[in-house]
């Protein structure tokens, strides 16, 4: 939980601005969404099929004297999307951050494909689909993993790899649209940790190789928690932007070793 550990943002902060976080219904989103209201911006709280976990925090961060309201999209559907973000027009009048935080594709059942259209063609669909909301000055913030960022030089479990080797097609995709965003003022970053403890990710991969996450945690000393590594996410949506668009979060040895 985000009350675990000091939000990064000073209260205040972000009063008026107004925050889109995909896949924000539970784990590090609803972590970063929190963080974001307690800061004093306005956030949308984005969930597919979750809609009593996103009212949940809806009714919560407006309890504590925030501002935030539900919207149910599915990312790879152009047409929910678009709905998504014409509601928050609608309801906010445009976005000062978007964190591309929803990703997927270990669920069985969704398609073979189904890594690669929520991975990457969802997020570049999701920034697109923004691009008319968001203010000059807007932040967006694509969250990964260093499993997904190295995989072209670092070999992962065999179980995440399909998963890896999309979201690290995501990311480039989103890079390569950079230029593109900087010339209408938008800022954008890349965050990336080793795996993280208690998300569904790690659940899902421990059920499927048991002792991963342990074996993991041995080789990197230790892994970020879920708020640890959304404070991380939300620092990335206000601190200046590194000269190659990348914020890799802790120990890479085990990444970078030649």
């Amino acid at each position: 939980m985000a009350e675990a550990i000091e939000s990064p943002l000073a209260p205040g902060s972000l009063t008026g601005k107004r925050v889109l976080v995909t896949g924000s219904s539970r784990g590090v989103g609803a972590d970063t969404a929190r963080f974001f209201a307690e800061a004093g911006a306005s956030v949308v709280i984005n969930y597919r099929n979750k809609e009593a976990r996103a009212k949940k925090l809806v009714d919560a961060i407006n309890a504590a004297g925030g501002t935030a309201i539900a919207i149910g999209a599915d990312l790879t559907d152009e047409a929910s999307v678009q709905t998504m973000i014409d509601t928050v027009e609608r309801e906010f009048g445009g976005l000062d951050i978007l964190v591309l935080n929803a990703s997927g594709g270990m669920e069985s059942n969704l398609g073979e494909d189904y890594a690669l259209r929520l991975n990457r063609d969802a997020q570049v669909g999701m920034l697109q689909a923004a691009r008319r909301v968001l203010a000059e000055d807007a932040r967006v913030v694509f969250v990964t993993s260093h499993q997904a960022h190295f995989i072209e030089t670092t070999p992962t479990m065999p179980e995440y790899e399909p998963v890896a080797r999309s979201k690290k097609a995501g990311e480039q995709a989103l890079l390569a649209l950079v230029p593109e965003l900087e010339a209408e003022g938008i800022s954008f970053v890349v965050v990336s940790a080793d795996m993280i403890e208690g998300t569904i990710t790690a659940t899902l991969l421990n059920r499927l190789n048991p002792g991963a996450i342990d074996e993991r945690r041995a080789q990197a000393g230790k892994l970020l928690n879920v708020a640890e590594f959304a404070a991380e996410v939300a620092k990335a949506a206000v601190e200046p932007v590194p000269a190659d668009h990348l914020r890799l979060i802790g120990d890479l040895s085990s990444f970078t070793a030649e």
